[in-house]
């Protein structure tokens, strides 16, 4: 038997190690060259390896969830045996309502994870993305029974159909999941948060939003109340430039930017992910909405860079309609400030008198009071405020 060792290549970035997210081979499998073998995971992105051989798989490194370090052996080859017979007429066999040659799918890890979780072939679902591969909306399109390209497809399922079969299962913390969990358990042992709420009147900050909106006949580009609230946010940090800094806790060092990288934290099917509008302070409404737009969807397909996920010097959270009326958001560290947007709501408001149907809506923010006074934090949200209760002043010269 002749070994070939798959070393795990260098993923870009300095990484130094990699955590093994899904294999898509196991021992015993005949893999050609090209074939996906499995999915890596770093601290910004999912990534695809394919085998650099055709060989027998011998040896893998380990499950999914541990780590493996650049150069450490990855896959094991035997590059002698050759495929029995019976492997042969099982790959040329065809296989019914599948538009492609056999072989692994082209497609996100989400959307493969989904595919498992669902039991569904993803070799039956058409793929219009680039050479076949399934996107989100080929598979949604799929699993509600609206085949793509006159394909006809069939999704069969052993589960009871009276009742809803639960089970106990373990469900291992690996990939971005793990990330987010050691993120979040290291921004609250570290950072002293101080979180404060406002009350904030966005009636005529929506009247001028529906207003703007009315006059696009692209619905995909409406705008939100998002890039309002970062145009804003880009203002009062001209103002409170404390509050645009990142901490260096290696060097023990503040780093006050000059320029805004927006954070905007976006759920994906993956977890939380924050993609970035670098430079926002140079964008226009129109420019900042159709960023955060772009980034936003980037993250939520996979299609984001590494570059679009990392140097953020301030993040905007939002639920929207499931924003609640407070929320107490972490810091995305190395930053020093989150904003949180809240749902907004219309009740009655008392305004020079009289009781009126005003749109509420709360903004809750936090900050790390190590650096950030609470006197500052205050009173920047207090200038936020001023401007989303009067949209005219995010657009007046300074």
């Amino acid at each position: 038997m002749s070994e070939y060792v798959f070393k795990l290549p260098d993923l870009g970035e300095g990484t130094v190690e990699s955590e093994i997210g899904e294999w898509f081979i196991k021992v015993g499998d005949q893999v050609t060259e090209e074939d996906l073998v499995g999915i890596m995971m770093t601290d910004k992105a999912a990534i695809e390896l394919s085998s650099p051989i055709s060989g027998k798989v011998v040896k893998l490194a380990g499950e999914p969830g541990d780590i493996i370090a650049v150069g450490a052996a990855l896959v094991v080859f035997d590059v002698d045996s050759d495929m029995g017979a019976s492997a042969v007429a099982a790959q040329a066999a065809p296989t019914k309502a599948a538009p492609r040659q056999k072989g692994r799918v082209p497609t996100s890890p989400a959307v493969r994870r989904r595919a498992k979780e669902a039991g569904i072939d993803l070799h039956g679902v058409p793929g219009t993305g680039p050479g076949g591969r399934v996107t989100r909306k080929d598979f949604d399109a799929f699993v509600v029974g609206a085949p793509l390209d006159g394909a006809t497809v069939a999704v069969t399922s052993t589960a009871p159909t009276t009742r809803a079969h639960r089970e106990t299962k373990e469900i291992k913390v690996i990939g971005l999941r793990r990330i987010i969990a050691e993120r979040m358990a290291s921004a609250t042992r570290e950072i002293s948060h101080f979180t404060y709420v406002e009350e904030i009147d966005i009636t005529e900050l929506e009247a001028l939003r529906k207003h703007l909106n009315s006059k696009r006949s692209d619905p995909a580009e409406r705008m939100t109340l998002l890039p309002f609230l970062g145009l804003a946010l880009i203002r009062a940090l001209r103002e409170f430039p404390q509050c645009n800094t990142t901490y260096d806790k290696d060097r023990n060092v503040l780093i006050q930017h000059g320029h805004v990288h927006l954070g905007i934290a976006t759920q994906t099917n993956d977890g939380l992910k924050v993609p970035v509008v670098h430079n926002a302070d140079a964008q226009s409404i129109d420019g900042l909405a159709s960023e955060i737009r772009r980034v936003s969807e980037a993250a939520r397909n996979n299609t984001i860079t590494k570059g679009e996920l990392s140097g953020s010097t301030i993040t905007i959270t939002s639920l929207g309609k499931l924003g609640g009326i407070v929320s107490t958001p972490v810091i995305n560290q190395p930053e020093v400030g989150i904003i949180g947007v809240n749902r907004a709501v219309e009740r009655p408001v008392i305004l020079n008198g009289q009781v009126e149907a005003r749109l509420m809506m709360n903004l809750s923010s936090s900050f790390d009071h190590r650096f950030v006074d609470g006197y500052d934090a205050a009173a920047m949200i207090q200038r936020i405020r001023e401007m989303l209760e009067h949209p005219a002043m995010i657009f007046l010269p300074e």
